[in-house]
Formats: C-alpha cells, sequence, structure tokens
C-alpha cells in the first residue's frame, strides 16, 4: 500500500525525573507554577510522530512516504530513515532552521511534562498532497497546525482516506480546527486524555465525531485501546511489557501498527491488536525508533498475546 506519513520531524531529549510529578504541584496554586525537576539523565533520540510513525511501519514490512519539513541537521537523520525503509523523498530540507525539538521529562509513573520547539516544522504549509502522487492511505499527526488543517483539506479534495490524529496538538488546535480535520476523517486516533479535550473544546459527543468518521479510535494506556465505529465498540488489550524503559513514542507506533492492519486488510480488531504489540517493543526501549524486530519475531509475539495472525 502507498501510505504517506506527515507530521513533525524532531530530535528529542527525553530526561528522567526519579520522583512522582504530582507531589510537587500544589493543587491551590496552579494559577501560579513555579518548579523545577532535577533529573538523573537525558538522551538525545531521533523523534517526532512521523519518523516514528514511518520507522515502525518499515519494520512491519512497508515503505512509507515521510512528507514533512526538517531543519539543515538533517541529513544524518535522512540516511538513519531511508537505511531502515522509509522515503524520504517527500522531505523539504529548510536552510537556515533547525529541526524541530521535543524537551520530554519522565517521572517513575510515567507521567510527562514536555516542551517542543517548532524550528523547520513552522513550514510545513508548504508541502502539499496535491505534489505526491498515488496516495493510497495517509495519517495527518502532530505538525503545524496551520499545515494539519490544509492537508485534512486537500486529503478531502484529492479523495485520499487519511487518518485525523491531532494527539499533542489538541491543546494548540481551534475547536474550528479539530472540527475540520475530523470532518471526512476514515479514522480519528487519540487518547483517552486528548479526547475529553476534544470533546470540551468542540462539544462533540461519540456519537457527533462518529456520524463524521468511519472509526474512532481512543488508546488507553496499560488499559489498551477502544474502537468505535456506528455499528460496535471494540476493546483491545495492551500486551504486558517485558520492561518498562520510556513510553515516548509508544501511541506513534500503535497508530503504525494499526495502519498495517489496514494495509493488510485486516478487521479494525485485528489492527488494534498489531498496534499494541508494536506499542509495546517501543515502551520497552528508550525512545521510538530504538527497538527492532523480525516479522517473524513479531508475529510470534502476536500469537503469544492473541493467537494466530489472520487477517
Amino acid at each position: 500500500m502507498n501510505i504517506i506519513i506527515t507530521g513533525s520531524i524532531a530530535f528529542d531529549y527525553l530526561m528522567s525525573f526519579p520522583g512522582s510529578f504530582s507531589e510537587h504541584l500544589l493543587p491551590d496554586h496552579l494559577s501560579r507554577v513555579s518548579v523545577s525537576f532535577l533529573v538523573d539523565s537525558m538522551d538525545k533520540r531521533r523523534g517526532g510522530c512521523a519518523p516514528n510513525i514511518a520507522y515502525t511501519l518499515a519494520l512491519l514490512g512497508e515503505r512509507p512516504r515521510l512528507m514533512a519539513t526538517a531543519g539543515q541537521d538533517f541529513e544524518e537523520y535522512r540516511r538513519w530513515l531511508e537505511a531502515s525503509g522509509v522515503d524520504t523523498s517527500l522531505v523539504k530540507v529548510v536552510d537556515g532552521k533547525f529541526t524541530a525539538s521535543f524537551f520530554c521529562s519522565t517521572d517513575k509513573d510515567g507521567n510527562q511534562i514536555a516542551s517542543f520547539y517548532t524550528g523547520a516544522m513552522a513550514h510545513a504549509g508548504e508541502l502539499s498532497f496535491r505534489a505526491a502522487e498515488g496516495c493510497d492511505l495517509a495519517i495527518i499527526s502532530p505538525n503545524d497546525p496551520a499545515a494539519m488543517v490544509q492537508y485534512a483539506g486537500e486529503c478531502r479534495t484529492l479523495s485520499i482516506p487519511y487518518i485525523f490524529d491531532p494527539s499533542q496538538q489538541v491543546a494548540r488546535l481551534s475547536a474550528e480546527d479539530l472540527r475540520e480535520g475530523i470532518a471526512g476523517a476514515h479514522i480519528v486516533v487519540c487518547n483517552d486524555y486528548e479526547f475529553e479535550i476534544i470533546r470540551q473544546k468542540t462539544g462533540m459527543t461519540e456519537t457527533d465525531l462518529l456520524a463524521e468518521t468511519e472509526v474512532l479510535v481512543v488508546t488507553r494506556g496499560e488499559q489498551g485501546a477502544s474502537i468505535l465505529t456506528r455499528e460496535c465498540a471494540i476493546q483491545v488489550p495492551a500486551v504486558p511489557p517485558r520492561r518498562i524503559v520510556d513510553p515516548t513514542g509508544v501511541g506513534d507506533a500503535f497508530r503504525a501498527g494499526f495502519m498495517k492492519g489496514l494495509a493488510m486488510g485486516a478487521p479494525y480488531e485485528v489492527c488494534g491488536r498489531l498496534g499494541s504489540v508494536a506499542a509495546t517493543y517501543v515502551l520497552e526501549h528508550m525512545g521510538g525508533q530504538s527497538h527492532a524486530y523480525t516479522l517473524e519475531e513479531f508475529a510470534a509475539r502476536y500469537k503469544e498475546q492473541f493467537g494466530p495472525l489472520e487477517a
């Protein structure tokens, strides 16, 4: 399947805090927060929602095309992605800008506090699906907000089935932007916290959302994921990790696994299960692109949890 992945390209700066953030946030003083967390470690990793999704899709045997903007420091990252099986021919390098950066601290309970520097991502609107021929499926993952709305409109105009994945950008997207992205999407995906923000901003219920999109996927961390259609609700359990290292990029891997299922023509429940297996591999490693496996290893882990993989 010809799949195009849009979204941020970034370098991740991942830090570990040995305590709990909640112990240092005073409920009566949230209007004036001033806290500093001394972290034990920091790792710089290749990241960004779009490459994270594309990397896992490539591991699963696809050759996804990455459509995003990067900075003048992207060349080594490009070589890594190409060697991993990702087509970067649609990536635009913006001279004079650095690639976006994600600064994230994770506490011992897996909670995260993060900041994101846009850098070259601010130029994402200069790209267009009109210049990318032969797309069978697209995902619009977190990116420059105006570009996300633009891409959704282009996909509708060009009759490209698309997944709308606002996730980390729900805080920046307006209610109108969210409705614009949802309208006509084949699938809308977010986590349970982000879904509550979408509902509060737009006033849309699950029923309202499913009047605009065919499928709503809500991930719920260790509780798995809910796949909602107009006909039924499917609950997919999370796959127990063999160890927990870092949650960064787990949601991106779930999306990649789900999209692999779509490429296979699998039922939505199988798509969700593939997403759960893919997500667990990332949870067991630092960053969104440190994991690796063969298709045989992946299928064996799927079988261990869900039985034989059948499309």
